[in-house]
């Protein structure tokens, strides 16, 4: 028994001993310090599934933030209901600064289609991440060599081309029928096929089944490089510096942009304390090399714009995508 007692005394001290020793690194690490933000595990969500351009810029972005921060950052994908789903989850989530995601540029479109009342007013827009232009591109054996070659292919024989990269009423689907509407032509002069992404419409690009797909060029980059497909034109305001060959629309003097981004964003009624933190986290995140290589490898663009900025960024982004899609007839709510 005496034993039995010594050996109690002994596991009581060593943990005595461990919970001191802990107490004292929380208090030598002002970043866990509990009366502090933050000072337990950020959850990030992703309204999409792994593997898309979504998905690969949250996971970078979110390691990295775990340094800066200072806690864990875990990126969880609650997908469904065309991004729904995730959205919703990430807008009901307690505004402190606990729960953070992807809100994409979809939350401009999906209240005009009647999916969601959800608008970006039920966030709090932190930063954009990524920004990728649309772009229109071609088999490599497509006998248009240039835009103006499928321009006038697709004003002289309306309806002959299909297109496709993405759902119908998706930012690629608007991305076309923006630029189809700015060149003065019918949404019916490039027929849209609906797919599952730009990855399953390159595909059916290669097999011959469409002739034009609509999706950014770090989405067709990989192809590009092996030869299998030439993007014609790219629908920004400046020729992009990593594609400086690809002309834009306004070189050809079509007026129009398009682009699918990325912010990283909270639930609306964010303290400013705690966004002022975030702010300062996001910014050093986004500009530190670990993330923009890892945006590199996988072919995509870093674009670093929050506060004011930001908030017109989206709003503007909102109003051209209701416009786009009241011509077309796609819009069902205001």
């Amino acid at each position: 028994m005496k034993k039995h007692r010594n050996g109690s005394r002994g596991w009581r001290l060593i943990a005595i001993l461990g919970a001191l020793s802990f107490l004292g690194w929380q208090c030598g690490n002002p970043v866990n310090n509990g009366s502090s933000y933050p000072n337990r595990p950020i959850t990030f969500i992703v309204p999409w599934s792994p593997g898309g351009m979504t998905d690969v810029s949250s996971r970078a972005l979110a390691a990295v933030l775990a340094k800066h921060l200072g806690v864990p950052v875990n990126v969880i994908n609650r997908t469904g209901g065309g991004g729904v789903v995730g959205h919703l989850a990430l807008s009901q989530a307690a505004p402190d600064g606990y729960t953070l995601g992807a809100m994409t540029v979809e939350i401009t479109m999906m209240h005009y289609l009647g999916m969601t009342d959800l608008t970006a007013k039920n966030f709090t827009p932190l930063s954009l991440v990524i920004d990728n232009a649309a772009a229109l591109t071609v088999k490599a054996d497509s006998p248009y060599q240039s835009f103006a070659e499928l321009l006038n292919a697709i004003r002289q024989h309306p309806g002959s081309l299909q297109a496709s990269g993405t759902a119908r009423g998706g930012i690629w689907d608007l991305a076309r029928i923006g630029f189809l509407q700015a060149a003065g032509l019918e949404e019916s002069s490039m027929p849209w096929v609906p797919s599952q992404g730009a990855a399953p419409a390159l595909q059916e690009l290669i097999a011959g089944g469409i002739q034009v797909v609509v999706a950014s060029l770090s989405e067709v980059d990989a192809l590009r490089k092996a030869g299998e497909v030439r993007p014609l034109v790219v629908m920004a305001d400046e020729r992009l510096t990593e594609f400086p060959d690809i002309p834009t629309l306004k070189e050809s003097g079509i007026d129009w942009k398009s682009s699918g981004w990325v912010t990283v964003s909270a639930p609306a009624g964010l303290p400013p304390d705690i966004q002022e933190k975030l702010d300062a986290a996001i910014k050093a995140s986004l500009a530190d090399p670990e993330f923009t290589q890892a945006l590199a490898s996988a072919g995509s663009k870093v674009r670093i714009l929050q506060g004011d900025a930001l908030t017109q960024f989206i709003t503007t982004a909102d109003l051209q995508h209701g416009q786009t899609m009241a011509k077309a007839g796609l819009r069902e709510n205001q």
